[in-house]
């Protein structure tokens, strides 16, 4: 079965205090689902379209994994928390292998 990856790039923060309460929430949330971060922090390089802005890269055993991570009760508290906090572009991919 391939893994799962969420990408996650945020376009703007307009609340870094709505970011930081989220991510307190949101790595505990998703942890039970066999969720880690590959990478996380604003982009070194950004081509095309791309902005400057925070990106996280996370891994999931499974498709089913990452889906009932990003639904369960805890990720989205987590999301409340975030609330209007960033502008950002969720994407669940399922892996090559």
């Amino acid at each position: 079965m391939p893994k799962a990856y969420w990408v996650t790039c945020y376009r703007s923060i307009s609340n870094p205090q709505a970011l930081a309460d989220y991510a307190k929430l949101a790595g505990p949330a998703v942890a039970p689902f066999g969720g880690r971060y590959l990478a996380r922090g604003a982009a070194a390089v950004a081509y095309e379209a791309g902005v400057k802005e925070r990106i996280v890269i996370s891994e999931f055993p499974s498709m089913e994994k990452a889906v009932a991570a990003h639904d369960c009760a805890g990720y989205q508290e987590a999301l409340r928390a975030l609330g209007n906090g960033a502008e950002r572009d969720v994407r669940i991919v399922e892996g090559l292998e």
